[in-house]
């Protein structure tokens, strides 16, 4: 690979492309930071150095602690160039990982020493089988107290089994890591002390990732894989050449679809170096490159040279499974908190999604609802999140499961399950989980004295499932789930939610007012809050909903009593996060999204409205 630097001079590299694929929070990122801090990618004084999670630059990324963008860098080691993909190891950013591993060549595998191999582990290695890559084990966290590298091994060989098309793949080299300190082996190590040193990895990606099979004879043909834009260049088309090279100024078709769509030029070209992007005067095939200048350029799209318009095929992006309706903030505080407040506001914010996020779908429902599709929960409410924190004001209604006619059956998602708990609470998430539909398969001890049990269940059965496990196993169960299949769409479940306190009144939530309410359940809401009639400020201990005026204050009267001047203590109330409030949400429900607030409410406000409707039926 022939590199000429704008303004310098040419330099040959091998190349290698490598993803890096795991399970939440087994410690890729972090391998990531390793790998760029030890190629000498950073001066010494930079102040990337120092810090941890360099690519999680997403603010929420590094609040969340997990991946949800994938993104790619390079690093120079030995005169060989590596490009590295770093990928969610979450199935909601599925999406991510599926339009990012066909650049690859190869990849990292990064299983936990304690964990060992979990259902989005099981995920990610199945993708990258099926695009033919040739995983490196790295069994990370080996200086954990309770690691069991030897055990973890097994089980992985065991996944392999399960996953494998060819035989070819159950040969896969296996290192060990503690990725934090910046250390790698090739065989299991007594003792971990010793200089941060990941020559191993570097060592590996050499030997078991081969070159890109690509030719640079034929006309310039790139897949565009991700988007990426400045105020300075604009959009940047990234992708990896599949065929030709790259150079400013070539003449090129863009297609979608399999149809031409229009010619452009390519303005500049440019390849990763680090944090940076590195402007070269042209690109050979098997690199990954952004290139500026094509301004309509999608996910998914060719770009090929002029002179030979040729197609790629198209990424293949699994289906959504579960749904919302948005719309604009109609409540009677609308339009106090937010500076985006119209639904074409809203649309145009959703149709710039759209563009890099593949996952996301859109449907224009009824009565200005825009209904989004995604691939589970935590997609949906991270693309809610970062409206609310660029200052959108909307409303959301109860995630629904797709359903999806198979051979004029109406089929809905299954999932597989997998909750760690601590013995104590088996048969209270066992007993929650069996009320709505899930089916034990297994029952196995982990290393930590938890317990892992493994249920096929519904994705609507899942729904609200992770915020009642916090109250079940008093925060200590850990649960993950994995897309199986679609099946006839089973019997309807119980009604899995008591009923709600709404407010009955408008005004402010007073102590007193309070004090009543939670005389009859739980309050999501402090005093001094304004509320306003029909908003939801508590759940009721039994089924019903009940109407409170939270605002009422102590009628005063001239008759005092020895305990009148004693101060009522309220139960600290609940406060719930903007997946528990997704979670929480019935069909009649609504959640009014703003940048300062979350406050659930019912689509009719008042109780007049609700009894009609009831009455209707």
């Amino acid at each position: 690979m022939i590199y000429t630097v704008c303004g310098e001079s040419s330099f040959f590299m091998e190349l290698r492309n490598v993803a890096i694929i795991a399970h939440v929070d087994h410690g890729k990122t972090t391998l990531v930071d390793g790998l760029l801090k030890q190629s000498k990618t950073f001066r010494e004084n930079e102040a990337a150095m120092s810090q941890t999670l360099i690519l999680d630059s997403n603010d929420q990324e590094r609040e969340r602690g997990i991946t949800i963008l994938a993104k790619n860098t390079a690093v120079t080691y030995n005169n060989t160039r590596i490009n590295i993909i770093d990928t969610p190891g979450h199935a909601d950013f599925s999406g991510e990982v599926e339009r990012t591993l066909n650049m690859a060549d190869g990849a990292l595998l990064v299983i936990d020493a304690k964990e060992g191999p979990m259902p989005q582990t099981k995920f990610v290695l199945k993708k990258a089988l099926e695009c033919g890559l040739r995983p490196i084990v790295v069994v990370n966290k080996i200086d954990k107290r309770d690691a069991r590298a030897a055990e973890v091994v097994s089980k992985t060989y065991d996944l392999f089994l399960d996953l494998a098309t060819d035989e070819r793949q159950l040969d896969f080299p296996i290192y060990y890591a503690v990725a934090r300190e910046g250390k790698a082996w090739a065989t299991l190590p007594d003792d971990v002390e010793g200089p941060a040193d990941l020559t191993p990895i570097f060592e590996a990606i050499l030997e078991h990732v081969p070159p890109p099979e690509a030719s640079v004879k034929g006309p310039f043909q790139m897949l565009v894989a991700a988007l990426d834009w400045d105020s300075y260049r604009g959009r940047y088309a990234i992708g990896r050449i599949r065929r030709g090279v790259a150079r400013p100024g070539l003449s090129v078709t863009l297609i979608k679809g399999g149809e031409v769509c229009e010619a452009a030029r390519i303005d500049k070209v440019l390849v990763s170096q680090g944090l940076k992007r590195l402007e070269v005067e042209a690109a050979e095939a098997g690199d990954i490159v952004a290139v500026t200048g094509i301004k309509n350029a999608g996910i998914g799209d060719t770009i090929a040279d002029s002179a030979a318009p040729d197609v790629l095929p198209t990424i293949e992006i699994g289906e959504p499974t579960l749904k919302m309706a948005v719309m604009a903030n109609t409540s009677p505080f609308a339009g106090r908190e937010g500076r985006n407040v119209t639904s074409q506001q809203i649309l145009e914010r959703i149709k710039r999604e759209l563009e890099t996020n593949v996952s996301l779908r859109l449907e224009m429902g009824e009565a200005g609802e825009f209904i989004l599709s995604g691939r589970g929960e935590l997609h949906l409410s991270v693309f809610i999140e970062n409206l609310r924190r660029e200052g959108y004001e909307l409303q959301v209604g109860k995630p629904q499961v797709i359903v999806k006619t198979i051979g004029g059956v109406d089929c809905e998602p299954v999932e597989e399950l997998t909750i760690d708990v601590d013995p104590a609470y088996i048969g209270a998430m066992a007993g929650e989980v069996g009320r709505r539909k899930g089916v034990l398969h297994s029952q196995s001890d982990n290393a930590d004295g938890s317990v892992r049990l493994v249920f096929e269940i519904t994705t609507r059965g899942l729904l609200g499932l992770r915020s009642q496990s916090l109250n079940l196993s008093r925060g200590t169960a850990v649960m993950n789930s994995l897309f199986l299949r679609f099946d006839p769409v089973g019997a309807p479940l119980p009604n899995l939610r008591n009923g709600v306190l709404i407010a009955s009144d408008s005004g402010k939530a007073v102590t007193y007012g309070l004090n009543n309410a939670q005389g009859r359940g739980i309050t999501f809401i402090p005093p001094q809050t304004q509320v306003y009639e029909g908003m939801i400020v508590g759940l009721n201990s039994r089924a019903g909903d009940i109407e409170m005026n939270v605002a009422k204050e102590k009628k005063q009267t001239n008759v005092r009593s020895s305990t009148a001047d004693i101060a009522v203590i309220l139960t600290p109330p609940t406060i719930l996060s903007l997946e528990q409030s997704l979670d929480f949400l019935q069909d009649d429900e609504l959640l009014e999204v703003t940048p300062k607030s979350l406050r659930l409410r019912k689509k009719l406000l008042t109780a007049e409205g609700r009894a009609k409707a009831k009455s209707r039926g």
